[in-house]
C-alpha cells in the first residue's frame, strides 16, 4: 500500500521538485563596463593628481589586462561598451581595416566585448564610416530606436542580443540619445530618425521577457535619461549607460533597476557582481576600477596595435606648429582661445565675421610649444567650414540675441557696445564690423562650422540659408593659419563691451 502511494507520488515530487529548481536557481554574473572613452587608447596623465610628475591612467593594454585578469577568476563575465568611442584623438583619423578609427574597435574585438551601443560621437566621420566600423567588430551593434524613414536598423545596428552566460540568458536592448540630432553634424544623419527610447525600450522588454532570464538596456543617453527609463518601463533590471561622464563609484537604484556608468576617457573600468534568482537581481556589488598604468605588463594583441598606431601619429602630430605667448582657457563669454578660433574660420573662409560654438572647444592649451596633436585635442570633431550671408539687420539681432540668451558663443570681426534699458532688454549703442559702423542693410559674409550652421537657431536665433560647405574641416582651416602665425598672443580682440 505505502509502496503503491509512494510510486503514484513520485511524478508529482519530481515535476515539484523540477519547479522549484527552476524558480529558484541562482547564478552569478559579472558585467565589465565601458563608456565615453573617446579614443582614449593610449595612457593619459591623472589631471586631476596633484603630484608632479602625475602618474598616468588608462588606455586599451591595460584595460584588457585587467578585463582578462577579472575573467580567469569570474568565468560568468559580459563585457559591454556604452558608446562615444570616436573622436577626441588623431587615432579616429586614420583608416584601418576599410574604416577610420577601425583600430579601436579591432582592439575592442581582441579586448573581449560582448556588445557596444553607438554613441552621437560615433557618427562623427559619417554613416558609411560607421558602417563599416560595424563591418570591423565581431560583437553586435546594439541600437533599438536608430531607424531609417522606413523604419530599417541603417548602420548594421539591431535592436537587441541575447547571451548565454553561466546559466543565464541575458537579453541586451540598446538605445541612443533622443537629442542625436542636437549632438551631431546634420548632414551625418540624413534619413536617420531617433524613436522614443521609453516607449521602443519596453516593446522590446516585453518581447525579450519570455526568452530570457534578466533584461539589461545598453544605453547612450545620460544618467538622468537612463533615471528616466528606469521609471518609465517595467521588467529592466540593469542600465549601463553612458554619455553624461559620469562616474557612478557605486550603482545608482532607480526603482528597482540598477544603473551603472564610469566616467570617461578610459579612465576606470566598471564591474557589477550580481546575483539572480527566479529572474530576479538579489544581490549585486559594483564599483569602479581605476586603470593606472603598469609598465611592466606583459605584450597583448592590443599592445601590438596600440603601439603601433601611437608611432604613427607621433610621427606626424607630434611636430611643433606654432608657439603660443600666453594661456589658451576657455570661458563661457568671449575667451582669447575662443575669439582666435572664430577670427581663423573667418580669415580661412574669407568672410568677414566669424562664429564659434564653446562646446567645440574641447581643451584648454597653456603657452609655450603648440603641437598639431595639441590643436587637434581641442579641435577633435570632423566639422567642415561652412560660409553663409547674413545682412547687417540679422547680424544687429543676433547681438542682442547673444547678449540675451547666452547661447555659448565666441565671435570674431564684429565688436559693439551695449547698455539695459529700463524693461531689461537689450540695445546696442554700436556694432562694428571690420572697424566700421554696421550697415543693416547690407549683406555680410560669414563663417563657422557645418555643425554651427545645423544649429543656427540655437546659437544665432536665426535659421541659416543656403550654406556654402567649403573643401576642408575646420581643424584643417585653422591648422594653416596657425603654422602660418609661428608665434600667437592671445587676445580678445573683438570686445562686446556694456556702457551704462
Amino acid at each position: 500500500m505505502h509502496a503503491l502511494i509512494r510510486k503514484s507520488l513520485l511524478p508529482v515530487v519530481i515535476a515539484c521538485l523540477t519547479a522549484m529548481w527552476g524558480c529558484g536557481q541562482v547564478e552569478t554574473l559579472t558585467i565589465l563596463h565601458t563608456n565615453d572613452m573617446h579614443a582614449s587608447f593610449m595612457p593619459h596623465e591623472a589631471y586631476w593628481v596633484k603630484s608632479t610628475p602625475r602618474p598616468l591612467v588608462g588606455g586599451f593594454a591595460e584595460l584588457k589586462f585587467i578585463a582578462d585578469s577579472i575573467r580567469a577568476s569570474k568565468p560568468s563575465t559580459l563585457m559591454l561598451d556604452a558608446g562615444d568611442v570616436m573622436t577626441g584623438n588623431p587615432i579616429t583619423e586614420r583608416t584601418y581595416g576599410g574604416a577610420k578609427g577601425g583600430a579601436l574597435f579591432a582592439m575592442m574585438d581582441s579586448i573581449g566585448y560582448d556588445a557596444w551601443c553607438p554613441g552621437n560621437h560615433d557618427f562623427d566621420v559619417s554613416q558609411d564610416n560607421l558602417r563599416a566600423i560595424v563591418r570591423i567588430v565581431n560583437f553586435p551593434t546594439l541600437c533599438a530606436n536608430l531607424v531609417d524613414s522606413l523604419g530599417r536598423y541603417p548602420v548594421g545596428n539591431v535592436p537587441y542580443a541575447i547571451v548565454e552566460r553561466g546559466g543565464l540568458r541575458l537579453g541586451i536592448v540598446g538605445l541612443i540619445s533622443q537629442e542625436l540630432y542636437d549632438l551631431v553634424n546634420q548632414n551625418n544623419l540624413t534619413g536617420l530618425r531617433v524613436l522614443p527610447p521609453v516607449e521602443t525600450a519596453q516593446k522590446f522588454i516585453d518581447e525579450l521577457k519570455p526568452k530570457t532570464d534578466i533584461i539589461i538596456a545598453l544605453t547612450h543617453q545620460g544618467v538622468e535619461e537612463d533615471s528616466q527609463l528606469a521609471a518609465g518601463v517595467h521588467g529592466l533590471a540593469i542600465i549601463v549607460g553612458g554619455h553624461s561622464h559620469t562616474r557612478l563609484r557605486h550603482p545608482k537604484l532607480v526603482d528597482g533597476v540598477l544603473i551603472v556608468q564610469t566616467g570617461s576617457n578610459t579612465e576606470n573600468l566598471g564591474e557589477l557582481n550580481i546575483t539572480v534568482k527566479g529572474g530576479r537581481v538579489t544581490q549585486y556589488d559594483g564599483n569602479l576600477i581605476p586603470l593606472w598604468t603598469r609598465e611592466k605588463r606583459p605584450p597583448s594583441s592590443v599592445s601590438v596595435i596600440a603601439d603601433s598606431m601611437q608611432r604613427e601619429i607621433d610621427g606626424e602630430y607630434d611636430k611643433v606648429i606654432c608657439t603660443l605667448k600666453g594661456n589658451w582657457m576657455r570661458s563661457e563669454t568671449q575667451s582669447a582661445i575662443g575669439t582666435f578660433l572664430a577670427d581663423a574660420q573667418r580669415e580661412a573662409a574669407g568672410a568677414e565675421v566669424g562664429f564659434m560654438n564653446n562646446g567645440g572647444i574641447r581643451r584648454d592649451v597653456v603657452a609655450g610649444p603648440l603641437t598639431k596633436k595639441t590643436l587637434f585635442e581641442v579641435l577633435p570633431f570632423r566639422n567642415i567650414l561652412t560660409t553663409f550671408q547674413l545682412t547687417g539687420r540679422q547680424l544687429r539681432s543676433i547681438m542682442v540675441y547673444n547678449i540675451a540668451k547666452k547661447p555659448g558663443i565666441q565671435i570674431a570681426g564684429m565688436s559693439g557696445r551695449w547698455r539695459k534699458r529700463p524693461d531689461g532688454s537689450v540695445e546696442f549703442t554700436s556694432i562694428e564690423v571690420g572697424g566700421k559702423p554696421l550697415d543693416e542693410k547690407r549683406s555680410y559674409p560669414c563663417a563657422a562650422s557645418d555643425f554651427f550652421v545645423g544649429e543656427g537657431k540655437k546659437y544665432l536665433g536665426e535659421e541659416i540659408a543656403v550654406p556654402l560647405y567649403l573643401g576642408s574641416t575646420v581643424f584643417e582651416a585653422v591648422e594653416k593659419i596657425v603654422r602660418a602665425r609661428k608665434e600667437i598672443v592671445p587676445r580678445v580682440s573683438d570686445l562686446i563691451e556694456q556702457v551704462p
